[in-house]
């Protein structure tokens, strides 16, 4: 394998978790009277730090607002996960294949806050696949890459030597921002072509097809 670390996005990558993101961030919005927010702008934002996605969802609106925001989606998507978000096929025989590999390194870089991400893992019997992870409430949310150059940090990595895999453009934006290399995958929230400005070095259709490409 040409790499030395795979660092995998969580929502829209790994974890089946689009609609109910979607659907909480609507009912958290009605919530504090901002009105409807159209699924497609929410699903725009999904991977971002949850204070920016609010942002960018909802320009203008009142700090305190926000907050009330913040906290009802929150809210709801806790309530929501009562019954666990389901992994994309493929995933759990994939990242065991991964772990397979005594040289390869698996990593988490994430919107989701360290509380939202624990709760994911224990919920999933997920956590002891990784060897690190990062948050956006952690560090510097996507596009920006200081998640990844922490985890590199951590691992003890270079970027050459690492793949982001991930559905959406932060993703790609956060590792092209190192020259790392990137992978894509189609099946999450961001379309193809908009993926395709980021320049990855492949595009997968499904999880399986993307651990295929890596053990090539």
């Amino acid at each position: 394998m040409r790499y030395r670390l795979v660092i995998f996005d969580w929502d829209g990558t790994l974890m089946d978790s689009e609609s109910r993101i979607v659907a909480c961030m609507q009912a958290a919005a009605a919530d504090v009277g901002w009105g409807i927010l159209d699924a497609e702008h929410v699903r725009d934002i999904i991977g971002l730090g949850l204070p920016e996605a609010i942002e960018r969802m909802c320009p203008g609106m009142p700090a305190d607002q926000a907050e009330a925001l913040r906290r009802r989606y929150s809210h709801h998507f806790v309530d929501a996960e009562r019954t666990p978000s389901r992994f994309f096929p493929g995933v759990e025989a994939g990242v065991t294949r991964l772990r397979g590999n005594e040289r390869l390194r698996l990593a988490v870089a994430t919107g989701k806050s360290r509380r939202g991400l624990d709760r994911a893992f224990a919920s999933t019997g997920s956590g002891d696949w990784f060897h690190a992870s990062r948050t956006a409430d952690e560090t510097l949310s996507k596009p920006h890459p200081r998640m990844l150059e922490e985890l590199l940090a951590e691992v003890g990595v270079e970027a050459k030597e690492a793949l982001m895999v991930g559905d959406t453009e932060y993703d790609m934006e956060m590792a092209r921002a190192l020259d790392m290399d990137r992978l894509a995958v189609t099946y999450g929230v961001h379309a193809p072509e908009r993926l395709a400005r980021s320049g990855p070095v492949y595009t997968a259709a499904s999880f399986s097809e993307l651990i295929e490409w890596l053990h090539d």
